[in-house]
This record gives C-alpha cells, structure tokens and sequence, in this order.
C-alpha cells in the first residue's frame, strides 16, 4: 500500500486542538470532499487531538494519503505524548474519571464519523490513533495534485479562535437548517404513509365485505342447486317412467312417429336427469355434505362393471373399448361408487368425441407413491393446449363440430375433478389435437383421513 504525506501538525497547546481541525478541513476540502464530509473529518480529528493534548506535550497529527484497494483514503494518525495512554472505550471507565470518559467518548465520536478507526497503545506509552476517510470515487490524487496540495496548505493562513468558533456556528446552523428540512421531509413522508395506511385498512374491510358477500353468494347458490335439484328430480322420473310405459306398449300399440315422438321425449328427460344429478352431486360436495363408502375395491369387479354399463354407448361399428387391469388383483380400500363416477365421464367423452379408433381403459399401481393409476385413452380429436384449463371450469364447453352434435353442460369435468379431491387424489390430462386424449385418475391405495370418511366409525 502507497502512503503519501501530506502535513504534519504538532499538539502541545489547546489552540492547536482549534490548528489541527482548521487543517483538517482545508485538506478534506483540497481532496474533493463533500462539505458534511468535511465536518466529519474535523470533528473527529479535533476529538481525538483534544484528549492528546490533555496528556501533556509531544503530540502530533500526521495527515496523509494511503492507497487501500482501488480506492484512495485519507489517513490522519494522531499520536499522544508521553503521558497517560488514550482509553480504549472496550471497557467502561470508573466512576468520576473525566478524563477517561473524555477520550472514550474521543474514540466512539471517530468510530462513528470516520470509515475506519483504529488505536495502537504503542511500546513506550505513546497512544496512536489512526482514522481514513475513502476519497470520493471521482477523485484521485496523483503526485502533481498532491504537490499544488502541500502548496496551497503552506500559503493557507490559519484562522484565528474566533473566526474558528465563527465557521463552527455556520456549520451547526447549516446542520441544523438540514436536520430541520429532513425532518419536514419525515413527516411529510408520516403524513402519507398514514393516509396509505388507512386507505390498506379501508380497502381490507371493503375485501371481507365483499368476500363475506361471495360466501354468502355460493352458500345460497349451492343450496338453489340442491333444492332445485330435489323439486327436479320427482317429475323427471315420473316422465321417464311414463315415457318407457309407453315403449313397452303397456298402454296399445304405438305408430312409428308416436314412437320415435316418445323416444325424443324419453332420450330428453334422460339427460336432464343427467344434468340433475351432476347439480345435485357439485352441491353437495361444495356444501361438504358428501361422504365416502371406504370399501375394498376389485379392479377386475369395477372394470367388468363399467363394461357392462358403457355396452349401450359404443358404436362396435368404428369405435373398440378395451379394459386392461394390468394384473392388479389386490383390492385397495377406497369409495367404488366415485371411482366409477369419475371413469364412467372419461369414458363417456372419449366415446362422444372419437369417431374412429378405439378407446382403452388402464389400471397402474405405483407401489413407491402407494397409489392406482386408472388412465382412459382415446383417439379422437384431442384438446388444444389453450384449452386443457378450460374443460375443468364449470359449464365451459370447447367449440367444435362433434360438441355441437353431442350437447352436454360442462359439469362433467369439474365434478370429477371435485371427486378426486374428495378421495385425496388427483386428476390429470394429456392431450394433442388431432392425436387423442389421456384423462388419468390417481387415487391412494388407502381412504384418505378426513371426517367425511370416518363418520360413520365414530361413537
């Protein structure tokens, strides 16, 4: 590290305390520093040359250029006589010692003002305290500098006492002045942030009214569906029941026109049953009112199930519906009746929007993650990426020729995927258009542990 000297100043007398702070200003003040900077620079100098001098003659501060790094700072070592050593403020003076209290306080002012201070109680009982300032980054001191420097120092006159005292009370004004605007600033600054405060807190309440309204919105929405569904669902068994009296010629013959009239009648009733049914079980479940049949589950008995009952909506003609197990024989503990739910919509879309090909049910066990996989697959017209979100949101539909054709009320894919939930798993989707679709439920080998599955075991 470079060092270059700059001024030497000798410490015997108090008017050298006042000597020694005017040189410090003038030289911070040749280096470029900023005026509050300047202040620093002297009051802690001026600190510490105060308690050398207390300690009798022979003191010195030595003003000098170090380079540390990329960066220039100014050092200032202020050495005591032979007195008594300055105090390091480490440990707390006695009680009465002025004069100990005096140099700690010294050493905590240059602490605080300065980038680094430092105390060498030295070998012979000399003291030396060294302070640096880093220069601003915009300046840098070359060897002509710092000799127009040391030129100018030597043609500065020295300010007597007075004068001193008089530029001290310029600089606590102008301190003060700057204190008294900051000040103006925080509580300009109190003011606002007390304004936004109670504009967070009004906006807070105006967020739980309106979450409060929603609340009440879905609770009342939720118990419209199910009482509608209710009042719903008595008429529509008594059509469909009456409509299929009518194909059974309970009641005489029937024309072909009465019988394809009746058939509209009968096929109508059936899916607003449907519609019904899918309102009634999305109430339910919103309401938390639906609880689990945990019961073994057979992979081969559910396949075999859901075979028999998708048999009337396959076309054989262009469309194959295979079922694989996939040698799963153990029963796992979960409700049967969701699980068949859940598949018998996949299956029912994959053989809604595939018009040739086939559409393959697989049952996976995952015996790491402990759960069962069932993937329904199909070969139709795929989903567009954009749109994989959309078919879970509640009466969203997808436009596209077959959707037309096959009308349906977009409550199909959100139930399954509340019924998933309910049974602590999961539904997933792969799809590509024109290529075909992967709907995969994955249930836990084992109920979940949520009271809806345990009521009925508690005393």
């Amino acid at each position: 590290m470079t060092v270059q000297r700059i001024l030497s100043v000798g410490l015997d007398r108090d008017q050298d305390v006042v000597l020694v702070r005017q040189r410090a200003r003038q030289v911070s003040a040749l280096l470029g520093f900023s005026q509050q900077d300047q202040v620093r620079i002297g009051t802690a100098v001026s600190e510490i040359a105060r308690g050398a001098c207390h300690q009798g003659t022979g003191g010195r501060a030595l003003f000098q250029l170090r380079e540390m790094g990329a960066r220039q700072h100014l050092e200032i070592l202020v050495s005591a006589g032979n007195g008594p050593r300055i105090a390091m403020p480490s440990a707390p003076s006695a009680p009465g010692d002025a004069q100990e209290s005096l140099h700690e306080l010294a050493i905590v002012t240059a602490h605080r003002l300065m980038d680094a201070c430092e105390v060498d109680p030295g070998l012979a009982g000399a003291t030396t305290v060294t302070v640096r300032k880093a220069l601003p980054p915009s300046e840098r001191v070359g060897s002509a500098r710092l000799a127009e420097i040391g030129a100018r120092l030597a043609e500065s006159p020295v300010s007597n006492t007075l004068h001193e005292l008089q530029l001290q009370n310029q600089e606590l004004l102008s301190t003060l002045a700057e204190l008294r605007e900051r000040q103006d600033d925080l509580l300009s600054l109190t003011r606002e942030l007390e304004d936004t405060n109670r504009g967070i807190v009004a906006l807070y309440a105006e967020i739980e009214d309106k979450a409060e309204r929603l609340r009440l919105a879905d609770e009342m929405k939720s118990r419209f569906l199910s009482n509608t569904s209710h009042e719903l669902r008595t008429p529509l068994s008594s059509i469909r029941a009456l409509a299929q009296l009518l194909l059974d010629r309970m009641d005489g013959d029937l024309t072909v026109e009465q019988e394809r009239q009746v058939q509209y009648i009968s096929k109508a009733a059936a899916d607003l049953s449907e519609l019904v049914n899918d309102l009634l079980d999305l109430a339910k479940i919103e309401a938390g009112r639906v609880e689990l049949q945990i019961e073994p589950v057979v992979v081969e008995n559910l396949f075999r199930a859901l075979k028999g009952m998708m048999r009337p909506l396959v076309d054989e003609a262009r469309v194959e519906l295979l079922f694989e197990t996939s040698g799963i024989d153990e029963p796992f503990l979960s409700d049967e009746g969701k699980i068949a739910q859940v598949l018998r919509n996949f299956i029912s879309n994959a053989l809604k929007f595939t018009e040739h090909g086939s559409v393959r049910v697989l049952a996976e066990l995952d015996q790491e993650a402990d759960t069962i996989s069932f993937a329904v697959t199909d070969t139709g017209i795929g989903i567009s990426p954009d749109n994989l979100q959309l078919i879970f949101e509640e009466f969203s539909q997808i436009e596209h020729p077959l959707q037309r054709r096959s009308k349906g009320t977009g409550l199909g894919l959100p139930l399954c995927r509340k019924l998933a939930d309910l049974l602590g798993g999961r539904v997933d989707v792969a799809s590509a258009v024109g290529v075909g679709s992967t709907f995969t439920l994955t249930v836990p080998r084992r109920p979940p542990a949520s009271p809806t599955a345990n009521d009925g075991n508690e005393s």
